[in-house]
Formats: structure tokens, C-alpha cells, sequence
């Protein structure tokens, strides 16, 4: 086979990760990993549309990004909605196709098989799994009709381990992966990508908000105790999931599809 000519003409990095041209949809940008995801796409030329149950969460997301003299947009839609789902995109679609698609809107719930109750249940249901439906198959005929793209799901690695009282959300995010697998595999021909991601524990705003309101007292010895839980030492940042989100949506992962990516800090591999 003959070999390709090396060039060394770019400084290393330079061109690299960018989203040039594309048009982004990330939903629950408002907050949390989702915004971290939009601004760093944003960052890398991508024109991102940021979706999220908030508006005001959402339009500050933009605002973050125009300042920074990026291209972005807010949409307020809840993702259980069908409907409004596709109307969403229909309006995103009018202002240029949408290439790429996070879903990343999604809640938690803490509990056993007995302690979770039916509305429970069927709540994380709606979020976690229906939503990542409605908003794939809100972007896909677009993505058929446009010559492909990539949508990345946000699972957990309580989707593929067993974690405690994490039975409706691990129901939840197993699920999402199988979704991911069947996809890849039906949109091959499209040249649709489909990835998820699987981070371990993140240190957002939910995380704090949860430790305020279990361990009133108690707060900083629990944040601890759940740093240390990753054998890494200590809970991701938002970012770090981000940078892995930009790179499986960027060019440079076109020969990557159908994979469950863990962000864990060793926490399948390393731990005890």
C-alpha cells in the first residue's frame, strides 16, 4: 500500500477538534456538563443551539458564549414532549441543519427496586430514556435528508455496573447505551454516527445541591467520601467530559461509531 506524504506545515493542534460550519443542538445546555458541552463546541466554531427545560439557563449559556464571540441560539422545550420536539427541530432546521446532536437532558433518582415507586419510575423513564427518543428521532430525517451526522448520548457507567440505590437511573442509562448500539447500527448507511459517553460522578450543581440538601452538616466530609469513591482521587469537572464529547463530534472520530465511551477515573479497571 502506498504511503501518504507527511506534512508538518500546521503547528501541532491548530486545526484540530474544529466544528467549523456545523450547527449544533445540545439539550439541558443550560447547566452542568450540557453547558460545559456548548460552550466548548462554541469554542471550536460550531454553532450551537442550546435546549433546555429553563430559558433563563439556556440564554445564559448563549450570553457565555457571545461574549466570547461565539454563535448561539436558546430554545426552552421539554424533551418528553414529542411534539414539541419536532417542532423544535424544525425551527432549528431553518436556521441551517442541524449536523450534530448531544443528548444530554436527563435527571437522577436515588433508590432501591423497593424504595422506588411507580410515578418515580416512570418520571426517570420519560427524561432518560423516551427524551433521548423524541430528540433522535426529531434530528435524524434531517441528518438522512443532509448526508449524515453524529449524535453522542450522555449515559453513565450505572448503565453497565452496579451501583447502590441507582436502580431507575441505571435502568435508565443501560438503556440509553442499547439505543446507541441499535442506532449505529441502522444509520451506518446514512453516514449518521451514534456514540455515548459513560462519565462516573461529575462535580456539578447537582452534586452540591444533593450534598446540601442529604448532609446538611455534613457536606464537605461527603464530597469527599464520593471523590474518593473514583480511584483516580476525585470527581471529573464538566469540561473533561467535554473535551471527550468535542473529539467523538469532531472529524478526527469519523471511523468511530457504535462504542460506549468511559470517562471514570479507573473506577471499571482500577478499583479495589
Amino acid at each position: 500500500m502506498e504511503e501518504r506524504p507527511v506534512t508538518l506545515s500546521q503547528p501541532e493542534g491548530r486545526n484540530d477538534f474544529r466544528l467549523d460550519g456545523k450547527v449544533a443542538a445540545v439539550t439541558g445546555g443550560g447547566s452542568g456538563i450540557g453547558r460545559a458541552i456548548a460552550l466548548k463546541f462554541a469554542t471550536h466554531g460550531a454553532a450551537v443551539r442550546v435546549l433546555d427545560l429553563s430559558l433563563s439557563d439556556a440564554e445564559r449559556t448563549c450570553q457565555q458564549i457571545a461574549s466570547a464571540g461565539g454563535n448561539a441560539a436558546a430554545f426552552a422545550c421539554d424533551v418528553t414532549d414529542q411534539k414539541q420536539m419536532k417542532d423544535t427541530f424544525a425551527k432549528l432546521s431553518e436556521q441551517g441543519p442541524v449536523s450534530i446532536l448531544v443528548n444530554n437532558a436527563g435527571i437522577s433518582h436515588i433508590g432501591t427496586l423497593e424504595s422506588t415507586t411507580e410515578e418515580d419510575f416512570d418520571r426517570i423513564f420519560c427524561v432518560n430514556v423516551k427524551g433521548f427518543y423524541n430528540c433522535m428521532s426529531a434530528a435524524i430525517v434531517s441528518m438522512k435528508v443532509n448526508g449524515g451526522g453524529v449524535i453522542l448520548n450522555m449515559a453513565s457507567i450505572a448503565g453497565s455496573a452496579g451501583l447502590a440505590d441507582r436502580f431507575a437511573y441505571s435502568m435508565s442509562k443501560g438503556a440509553v447505551i442499547a439505543m446507541t448500539y441499535s442506532v449505529a447500527r441502522d444509520y451506518l448507511a446514512f453516514k449518521i454516527r451514534c456514540n455515548c459517553i459513560s462519565p462516573a460522578r461529575v462535580h456539578t450543581p447537582f452534586v452540591d445541591n444533593y450534598l446540601r440538601k442529604t448532609y446538611p452538616d455534613r457536606e464537605q466530609e461527603m464530597f469527599e467520601k464520593l471523590s474518593q469513591a473514583q480511584p483516580i482521587g476525585r470527581m471529573a469537572e464538566p469540561g473533561e467530559v467535554a473535551s471527550l464529547a468535542l473529539f467523538l463530534c469532531s472529524d478526527e472520530a469519523s471511523f468511530i461509531t457504535g462504542v460506549d465511551y468511559p470517562i471514570d477515573g479507573g473506577f471499571f479497571n482500577l478499583r479495589d
